[in-house]
């Protein structure tokens, strides 16, 4: 779809309601509250809520307590007005999909929409881009996306663009002056800044010149294991210096080079998180689809096939056995307390950290 067809379909209210989708979804009910919706709050400072998802997967997601997910808004890898074009059209499709789910599914712009979700047993869905190749030169697209409901910015995905360098460029480049003055756009406006993805020198640039707290949404810990997509202890550190978070990521390649018997390799990534940045830095971003993802070849060609060279054959399986479904939150939440959180830092790394950013940055 291209952006003048678009935007004119916002000005004539081209988002309808479809009865077929709707009822799918299971009709007009909310879901019941549980005893883990009961829990404070539980958030995903990235995660996969996809299109295709249907409402009986996002009914999973309600029951493990979560209450609100940062969603990625189009492919990351494209380039060029290509990559304006299809965020706007994707744009457009997850708000006629949560209109059509309005049942379960809630968009958010604010922390209010957090709470409106959690009183009414839904699920709110934040807005973000993995990539500011949208933006190609004009910071003036910044405010474009704003007014649709992005709320986060990531500085990059792998490679170079013209904000600063990706994880799997070559060299240390740094952020441009386009990206200063990108940056400076997004703290005026209250849009999130998510380093992940970028390189060490950009993420370190990027911090400093934001007058906000900034977040690496999804990500692990360098020192503990040597992945390009990790984090050194003084990125994570002057993050939480300057109020940001980092958000431990559950995709198992980047944690941990074992394939079973695995999982307290990811609780690990948090306590060594919670010790370089304190406990009121850390929390949960788990770049992760949602859905139960089997172990066969044809999981492994739609991953090849949408990852392209970020992942291969022997990078499988991603995920965590005990953590791979809908309900993982209530198994990340179960983990902290058996390592001996206090229930008041379980809450913190669990959402209120997240909540607390938000409503700092966001509003």
């Amino acid at each position: 779809m291209k952006r003048r067809n678009f935007l004119a379909g916002i000005g004539t209210g081209i988002l309808t309601t479809s009865t077929a989708s709707f009822l799918k979804a299971g009709g007009a009910s909310a879901v019941p509250q549980t005893p883990r919706q009961q829990r404070p709050m539980m958030l995903d400072a990235m995660g996969e809520i996809r299109l295709t998802h249907p409402m009986n997967l996002v009914k999973e997601v309600l029951a493990s307590g979560t209450n609100a997910v940062m969603v990625t808004i189009t492919d990351p890898k494209e380039f060029g007005e290509t990559a304006l074009d299809l965020a706007l059209a994707d744009l457009l499709a997850y708000d006629r999909h949560i209109k059509d789910n309005s049942a379960f599914l809630l968009k958010a712009t604010a922390v209010s929409d957090i709470d409106r979700a959690r009183k009414e047993g839904k699920l709110a869905l934040f807005y973000m881009l993995q990539n500011m190749t949208p933006l190609m030169r004009d910071v003036r697209r910044v405010d474009l996306l704003y007014s649709l409901g992005v709320r986060a910015l990531q500085l990059t995905y792998n490679e170079q663009n013209y904000v600063g360098s990706g994880c799997r460029e070559r060299g240390q480049n740094g952020l441009s002056n386009f990206g200063l003055e990108v940056i400076a756009r997004l703290n005026e406006l209250g849009v999130l800044l998510d380093t992940s993805h970028a390189n060490m020198t950009t993420m370190a640039e990027a911090i400093a010149a934001s007058k906000k707290p900034t977040i690496i949404s999804h990500t692990a810990c360098m020192s503990l294991y040597q992945h390009v997509r990790n984090t050194t202890d003084e990125n994570i550190r002057t993050t939480a210096e300057k109020g940001g978070l980092i958000g431990i990521c559950q995709l198992r390649p980047f944690l941990t080079e074992k394939k079973a018997d695995n999982l307290s390799f990811f609780f690990d990534h948090i306590d060594h998180a919670v010790k370089v940045a304190g406990i009121d830095h850390v929390c949960l971003g788990s770049d992760r689809d949602h859905r139960i993802i089997e172990d066969s070849p044809e999981e492994q060609a739609v991953l090849l096939k949408e990852e392209g060279p970020q992942f291969q054959t022997n990078d499988w399986p991603l995920y965590f056995k005990e953590m791979n479904g809908p309900r993982r939150m209530e198994v990340v939440w179960d983990g902290l307390k058996k390592r001996n959180y206090p229930e008041a830092n379980v809450e913190k790394i669990m959402g209120g950290n997240l909540y607390r950013l938000y409503r700092e940055v966001i509003g």
